[in-house]
């Protein structure tokens, strides 16, 4: 990986986590908040592949995971982020992804993520909420990831997009 892409892609991770932790919160839905990192893994799954997705979404899942006001075990977040980062990277490559493939990504992503969160949290008997309110948060949390798909994605899909040269020509 180039310095270039991985400034981009570390720039794009710190921007959305800065958003998620200092702005959303004061527009939480039922102290619901956007998940931007996942968004930001899912626009490079897509574009870049599981590989590249798996290692940025378990670094931004950590920086989530050690950023204030964390209440939960460290490392839930990476681990919740590196599977989406496979699952979504997944998707079929060699084609450029329409607008129902990317908001299905992030639907489906955003529902495994914020379960494989909830589910650890069971685990280590980390919950705060339990079972029933875990189903409505990651109800909550896949609609505003739904919402917010169209003005975050397609920036990200284009700047990561613009960092494959190779892989430009085929898109």
């Amino acid at each position: 990986m180039s310095a270039l892409r991985a400034a981009v892609a570390g720039l794009a991770v710190l921007v959305a986590l800065a958003l998620q932790v200092a702005l959303f919160p004061h527009l939480a839905w039922q102290g619901i908040v956007p998940n931007l990192c996942l968004l930001v893994v899912v626009a490079a799954a897509l574009t870049r592949g599981p590989q590249f997705a798996m290692v940025l979404g378990f670094a931004s899942g950590l920086l989530l995971d050690l950023a204030p006001p964390a209440d939960h075990v460290a490392g839930r977040w990476a681990l919740a982020l590196l599977v989406v980062g496979y699952v979504a990277g997944l998707v079929r490559q060699d084609v450029r992804p329409t607008a129902v493939t990317v908001v299905g990504t992030v639907a489906a992503s955003s529902f495994v993520g914020t379960s494989v969160f909830a589910i650890s949290g069971l685990l280590l008997r980390d919950p705060v909420l339990g079972v029933g309110d875990m189903i409505q948060v990651i109800g909550v949390a896949l609609v505003w990831d739904v919402l917010l798909t169209p003005f975050v994605l397609p920036p990200l899909m284009a700047a990561f997009r613009r960092l494959e040269p190779g892989r430009a020509a085929l898109l």
